[in-house]
């Protein structure tokens, strides 16, 4: 009889048997086997929040293929994920399967590799159950929070509405970025740049200030006193100054670093980010090697590195750059005050596996995620950047009057030694990269090329970007790094939030619901309040805290509020623009509204009960049938996909998954269709005309 071990996904399986070969049956649960049913609260709130599980739907078959496996089996070793999710899902594993929680049967794996599976299999442990009390509170939660509130939300402003415990303070933080933007008043200001001819090249500096100090310059009329200052004044270098810095690599990735990374240089989002991380994470057949896990688990907030990784890592770097890309004293990084620190941070599984050696075995998406995982984790050892910096102060003194002087400043930098930036370029804003012109000295005099006055005005607070809100969840300790992806990814499908370009922007149902909430939910949208409940679920964790306990203090006060908000509200709707259009109704020609019912949205006239007109919404594009010339409208299959099909339809069955534009096709002039890998194509089944699109201008 073979040991049998469960893992979550097909493609881990995979990997491990490539490691462990024969006399072990490894199957997959497919992520969660057991949770709280949709249909109910399925939380017995008067029996300490007991939990009500069932079955996930559609794997009754799957659990009666465990409870085989089980019986004829020696062994069973749980090895989900090494996480809180992962944790639970050994727990319910253990619980249908009738498994012994008192057994050292629970196996974790922070990298996929020969040398981590080894590991793991030799130190199994009983499964945590203070892990799983923290996944349980953290369930039972968000099933009070949504089950209660959600349907308050929906009466008071729109069918089918939701309202999450921790996704409502993220759309209240984008809410109220909008409001400050929106109350921005912006400021006046000038700038005063002076350009010198040296040696052919063009020095620039800008005005610092005169001879009291420091100036800001305010108004046109300040800046234009200081042109009259300046009027015949004659320049020479007043002040010189060379010098060294360091510039330090950034610490290794952690979750949240690494979804703000990939958002800025790949484009990535960070839902899109988690999942290829994941399989880099699972394995991916990779020739020479087979199936093999690339990169360490991939959900982490703890900055520690093994001693065996940094030894393997150094010598790397020894031999591929040289012992001076090595630093004087190995560095080691401190993990914020909140990591829990269960895995070391993100890295390349086995260093000596570079970029450039899994190439053709990768997707293209999955090289550029590993090889800035692998850039940042090997340049994070390397040696700090060297550079010589030069700052000089210019004075401008109109001759008989050298106690009034004006003061322009400049500096820059070259790289003496590159150090860790010779892989990974931090690429700082807003950081001086210019070179000053050689041979410069102490007194010498300058002479003038232009004086440069320009206008400027203070811009208001940035919208949020994905990379921006991560960075402020995590400052706030509100969510957890494994969530942020699902948050965001959540607020934007239920219309809470758009985006536009990168920038996160809140719709006017985000902003009703935000409102609303503040006014009567107050702890709910609250983000220390949120951030509060984030630490009492890690302390459950960590077993110092009673979930119980914590679940009996929030839903007391929670309760006491919802009763208070349906009393307060008794009767009342709150109307939104955005739900009316420009479309008459037919019968008694008042616009009619958008609604929300069971199967999704539609129209329906606003003077209902009085007329009951009802038709179906739709989307309409720019574009035309190409098969009987009706319009092509945008619809939504049953799972959910984006697809595009004629509006006769079904007199006319035309569909595609490729994207209308407003182009036409200049063999025919029927409608273009833009497919995934950016062709334009004519979907005439006579005309045939297919084009790479070329990507507009800004502006056009």
């Amino acid at each position: 009889m073979a040991d049998l071990i469960i893992v979550e996904s097909p493609s881990k399986a995979k990997t491990l048997k490539n490691y462990l070969g024969g006399g072990y049956n490894i199957v997959a649960s497919k992520g969660h086997i057991r949770d709280l049913p949709a249909a109910r609260l399925s939380v017995d709130v008067k029996n300490d929040f007991a939990p009500k599980y069932s079955i996930v739907k559609g794997k009754e078959k799957l659990v009666k293929e465990l409870k085989a496996a089980v019986a004829e089996s020696d062994e069973v070793y749980l090895a989900t994920d090494p996480d809180r999710e992962g944790e639970a899902i050994s727990w319910h594993l253990a619980e249908i399967l009738g498994l012994d929680l008192n057994r050292l049967n629970r196996v974790t794996f922070n990298e996929i590799t020969k040398t981590g599976v080894k590991n793991g299999m030799a130190n199994p442990r009983r499964v945590d159950l203070d892990l799983v009390n923290a996944q349980q509170a953290r369930r039972i939660l968000d099933r009070l929070v949504g089950y209660k509130l959600s349907p308050f939300v929906s009466q008071k402003i729109r069918r089918g509405l939701s309202a999450g415990r921790v996704q409502s303070v993220a759309v209240r933080m984008i809410v109220d970025r909008e409001n400050e933007i929106r109350a921005f008043v912006p400021e006046e200001y000038w700038s005063l740049e002076a350009k010198f001819n040296v040696s052919r090249k063009t020095l620039t500096a800008s005005f610092y200030g005169d001879e009291t100090g420091k100036t800001e310059l305010k108004t046109q009329e300040q800046t234009d006193e200081i042109l009259s200052r300046l009027d015949g004044a004659k320049y020479h270098i007043s002040s010189l100054k060379n010098g060294t810095r360091k510039k330090n690599p950034a610490p290794p990735f952690i979750t949240s670093t690494l979804q703000q990374e990939a958002s800025k240089k790949l484009g990535f989002r960070a839902e899109r980010t988690m999942k290829i991380a994941q399989e880099l994470y699972e394995g991916v057949t990779v020739k020479g090697y087979g199936s093999i896990g690339l990169i360490t688990y991939m959900r982490t907030d703890s900055l520690r590195i093994s001693e065996e990784a940094r030894q393997a890592t150094e010598e790397f770097i020894r031999e591929n750059y040289g012992a001076k890309y090595l630093p004087e004293k190995p560095r080691y990084y401190k993990s914020g005050s909140n990591a829990q620190d269960g895995h070391e941070a993100i890295r390349p599984s086995t260093v000596s596996i570079t970029p450039a050696m899994v190439k053709d075995s990768l997707t293209p998406e999955q090289l550029k995620l590993y090889t800035l995982i692998w850039n940042r984790f090997v340049a994070s050892l390397m040696a700090s950047c060297v550079q010589n910096t030069q700052k000089i102060e210019i004075k401008g003194v109109r001759e008989g009057d050298e106690q009034r002087f004006c003061l322009f400043t400049a500096s820059g930098y070259s790289v003496k030694f590159d150090g860790f930036t010779a892989l990974y370029d931090l690429g700082d804003k807003g950081e001086d990269k210019s070179k000053l012109p050689e041979g410069l000295s102490d007194g010498e005099d300058l002479k003038l090329k232009s004086l440069d006055k320009e206008q400027h005005f203070t811009q208001p607070p940035a919208r949020y970007t994905e990379e921006s809100l991560i960075k402020t969840l995590e400052e706030n300790g509100v969510g957890r790094p494994s969530t942020y992806a699902t948050i965001i990814s959540t607020i934007v499908k239920r219309e809470y939030v758009v985006r536009k370009s990168k920038q996160l922007v809140p719709t006017e149902l985000g902003e009703a619901i935000v409102n609303l909430l503040k006014e009567k939910f107050k702890n709910i949208v609250n983000v220390k309040f949120t951030a509060q409940l984030e630490s009492d679920l890690d302390r459950v964790g960590e077993g110092t805290q009673d979930y119980i306990k914590m679940l009996h203090e929030f839903y007391g006060d929670f309760e006491e509020t919802l009763k208070k908000a349906k009393a307060e509200m008794d009767g009342v709707k709150i109307q939104l623009k955005e739900d009316e259009t420009d479309i008459p109704c037919e019968k008694c020609g008042r616009m009619m509204v958008i609604k929300v019912g069971r199967f999704g949205k539609f129209l329906a006239c606003p003077a209902y009960p009085e007329c009951k007109t009802t038709k179906p919404y739709v989307i309409e594009t720019d574009a035309t049938c190409p098969v009987c010339g009706g319009k092509v409208i945008s619809k939504k299959s049953k799972k959910g996909y984006t697809f595009f099909g004629c509006d006769k339809w079904p007199e006319c069955n035309f569909m595609t998954w490729d994207k209308p534009t407003n182009e036409k096709c200049p063999k025919c002039g029927k409608s273009l269709f833009k497919a995934k890998g950016g062709m334009l194509n004519c979907l005439d089944e006579g005309c045939g005309y297919s084009a790479k699109a070329t990507r507009k201008k800004k502006g056009e």
